[in-house]
């Protein structure tokens, strides 16, 4: 295959991906453009462009961007218009944001001229198959460069001598070995690896970074409110946020309270089975609360059926398969669905739990008067119930009848 004459790299900064960027020049003799999105994880990036620089890289072809309101916006909001959820309890947060580092290669690539993409995702997990369909689905023309498939670097020790080797400068903390890998975003924290891959073991408390014991949590409940319109959260407590901030802010409460833990072994899409440890405070808070404001504003038609499609559309999700049709069909159904879900969710915070206690909308469909257990005033007939009842249960009377009637003739 012809070597890439310009490669895009999905940079972090580390050791990983520093060594990724000296193995792209030396391995393919091309010009490397580095690519690091703040995605909220916390930490300072500009470091980021001080090692490309180190390492060689001009100045022009460093792009370090801030993401955050794009991810939470375009990404993170659409997802939790439907509820998704992967396996029954994963909030997906380190999926949702591979789409979002594709789609921004492939931009980078297409304006600096690039013939190829790099992600440092390895050859076990999903990240490289969302990372490679994303830059299939948006510019098949660009070729994607995995070098954890490629190379010969096995080992941790192979891969400190090719830093040593190089002059890429490593951290005394990366001369040993890690505990475990954290990937961070605005959503979520993931830790996975090394302690962590024994299921039988309990996580130690020290994984977790985000959320305080529940033990530690306040012994006092807290209340907030949140505002929806058309699905979307758009305030706490009376103040409208933009969708970076509102998830920031519901990290910060949800992690004081110690809600948003879970420890979790899942089915990747290359077909092994992996534990990880997920700590997403304010996506559990902003999923109870959509549920909530949906309870009143959303019909059980479009409710269920949005319901009954979810699992498929967190699969797709979880798989990569974002920009693909049938996720972009599917999304258009769920956000049909959410024309009226607007109003607001109060919620009570205690002890690891997020719990919704009251909910109202001017877009609501509950009415009182027909559901009262005192005098509805003519709302309701309840003597209908019985012709839908006998309606309802002809066809069992049906089934019954021919059963006992091949039972009595056997």
């Amino acid at each position: 295959m012809k070597k890439p004459s310009k490669v895009v790299l999905a940079y972090s900064g580390g050791l990983d991906t520093s060594i990724i960027l000296k193995w792209l020049q030396t391995e393919y003799g091309c010009e490397v453009v580095t690519f690091t999105a703040d995605l909220g994880q916390g930490e300072e990036l500009e470091p980021a462009r001080q090692k490309a620089l180190l390492l060689g890289i001009k100045p022009e072809n460093i792009h370090i961007l801030d993401l955050r309101e794009e991810f939470v916006r375009d990404f993170v909001f659409p997802m939790f218009r439907a509820n998704a959820v992967y396996e029954g309890l994963y909030l997906l947060g380190t999926s949702i944001a591979r789409p979002l580092i594709a789609k921004h290669l492939v931009e980078i690539a297409q304006a600096t001229g690039a013939d190829a993409t790099a992600h440092g995702a390895t050859g076990k997990g999903n990240d490289q198959v969302r990372f490679e369909l994303g830059v299939a689905a948006l510019d098949p023309s660009i070729r994607v460069i995995a070098p954890w498939r490629e190379w010969n670097l096995s080992s941790r020790t192979s891969l400190l001598e090719f830093a040593e080797k190089n002059q890429i400068p490593i951290a005394k903390d990366k001369r040993g070995e890690a505990p475990f890998s954290v990937d961070a975003n605005l959503l979520h924290t993931s830790s996975e690896g090394k302690i962590l891959e024994n299921p039988a073991e309990e996580a130690p408390d020290y994984v977790a970074q985000r959320i305080v014991a529940v033990e530690d949590a306040p012994n006092t409940p807290e209340f907030i409110e949140i505002g929806f319109e058309r699905g979307d959260a758009v305030s706490i407590n009376g103040e409208a946020l933009s969708p970076a901030t509102i998830l920031t802010r519901l990290n910060e409460l949800g992690g004081k309270h110690g809600i948003g833990l879970l420890d979790f072994v899942e089915n990747r899409f290359v077909g092994m089975k992996s534990r990880g440890v997920y700590e997403t405070p304010g996506g559990t808070i902003l999923l109870e609360a959509h549920r909530g404001i949906e309870q009143i504003t959303l019909d059980s038609g479009a409710g269920h059926l949005k319901d009954s499609i979810m699992p498929r559309y967190a699969e797709l999700i979880y798989n990569g398969f974002w920009f693909s049709p049938e996720r972009e069909a599917l999304q258009a159904l769920i956000d049909k669905t959410q024309e009226h879900v607007t109003g607001t969710v109060k919620l009570k915070l205690y002890k690891g739990v997020a719990r919704t206690v009251a909910r109202w909308s001017d877009h609501s469909l509950y009415s009182e008067k027909h559901v009262t257990f005192e005098e509805d005033a003519g709302a309701y007939d309840q003597k209908d119930a019985a012709g839908f009842i006998r309606l309802n249960a002809l066809r069992l009377r049906l089934i019954a009848t021919r059963n006992a009637r091949v039972a009595n003739k056997g």
